[in-house]
């Protein structure tokens, strides 16, 4: 199980002091979470892409770069990168240098975003996003899998005799994680390839997920890449920590209601019964996040939502404090010892390296 956290990267007024980080302190922070997260243990920090006010991460290679050149062991990811509105040949060619650059700590996963006005903005039109989003993978998996590409589609200028550089790291792309909030054509694609199907269940109640998540490991299955339990899978999350329940619920609240994603809405109590969302003990989170293997089944990656709202970065680092000292351990030990043997580890360069070595190995001893 590779745990981690995401950022969305909002530039947000902090309510209890009215105080507005400028977009450059908001960065750097975003900077400072990354490192403090590898300090306390976790796998995986991963940042959103956003093209619009009130957030900053438009260029997530670049902010990945940035922070891998000062961690060593941490996975850089994205919790979106817009398959709709990127080039497919930008993206082949940004994320295989990260790969490089990092030693192979590079994934991402793939969305369609969630701010309409992106699509005119980069030349798209909003009803062709799924349209866009299945060709512009098909070309992406041909660009890291192939070493030289003759295409044409819909949307770009046809290519021939193209090889997009550098080429994947150990000849391994970077292992790709479909993100959806609501569409089963992306599960499909997922299936299809193989790949990983990550459901970001913060907003919605888990129903909504769990249909989502069987459809993709049906298919997977269907589609020949192992049983529907083998599937790979990561869910998203958040909380909200003080060692005193009481002190976190009291806490978090102004910022919980003034938020721009679900200020102003359902109530805290309302919010936290029904979504990911714990807001309380380091026990609380560590019971409701062991909730999660109930309902959508054994799964490989939980990335949890903890610097949004205007949340001070004083205090997001004191929850990656209480998370490493307190949960990070006994979830560990927790998922390990329930996850039965035949599911699969959660993808990493070494270990798909050495599976990529192990079947050409095999292949050529049945040729022998």
């Amino acid at each position: 199980m590779q745990i981690g956290i995401f950022s969305v990267g909002d530039v947000t007024t902090d309510p209890t002091t009215n105080q507005t980080p400028s977009e450059h302190e908001r960065i750097k922070a975003m900077v400072t979470i990354a490192r403090h997260a590898e300090e306390v243990g976790m796998d995986v920090f991963a940042t959103g892409e956003h093209h619009n006010p009130p957030f900053v991460p438009s260029s997530p290679t670049t902010m990945l770069g940035y922070i891998a050149a000062q961690t060593e062991r941490i996975i850089l990811s994205t919790s979106t990168t817009l398959i709709t509105t990127n080039d497919p040949v930008k993206i082949a060619e940004d994320f295989a240098m990260l790969q490089h650059l990092s030693d192979g700590r590079t994934d991402l996963i793939l969305g369609r975003g969630n701010t309409a006005p992106v699509y005119p903005w980069f030349g798209r039109k909003m009803q062709d996003s799924v349209d866009l989003t299945v060709e512009n993978y098909n070309l992406l998996r041909r660009l890291w899998d192939e070493e030289t590409v003759d295409w044409q589609g819909q949307f770009r200028t046809p290519l021939q005799n193209f090889t997009s550089t550098p080429r994947p790291l150990d000849g391994v792309a970077p292992f790709v994680w479909h993100g959806s909030i609501r569409t089963p054509q992306v599960a499909e694609i997922a299936a299809y390839y193989g790949d990983g199907f990550f459901a970001n269940n913060i907003f919605w109640p888990k129903e909504h997920y769990q249909q989502l998540i069987e459809l993709y490991r049906n298919r997977y299955a269907h589609y020949g890449h192992g049983t529907p339990e083998q599937a790979i899978v990561g869910l998203g999350g958040q909380f909200f920590m003080r060692r005193n329940s009481q002190e976190a619920v009291r806490e978090f609240r102004p910022y919980f209601d003034n938020a721009p994603v679900y200020g102003h809405g359902p109530s805290m109590e309302d919010f936290t019964s029904q979504t990911p969302l714990t807001v309380g003990s380091p026990q609380e989170v560590i019971e409701k996040t062991l909730t999660f293997r109930e309902f959508f089944g054994d799964y490989q990656r939980q990335l949890f939502l903890v610097d949004h709202a205007g949340l001070p970065l004083k205090t997001v680092l004191e929850q990656l404090d209480l998370f490493g000292e307190e949960v990070l351990p006994v979830l560990r030990k927790e998922f390990a010892d329930k996850t039965p043997a035949n599911v699969p580890a959660a993808p990493t360069h070494e270990n798909r390296k050495a599976a990529r070595a192990a079947k050409e190995s095999s292949s050529n001893a049945t040729r022998e």
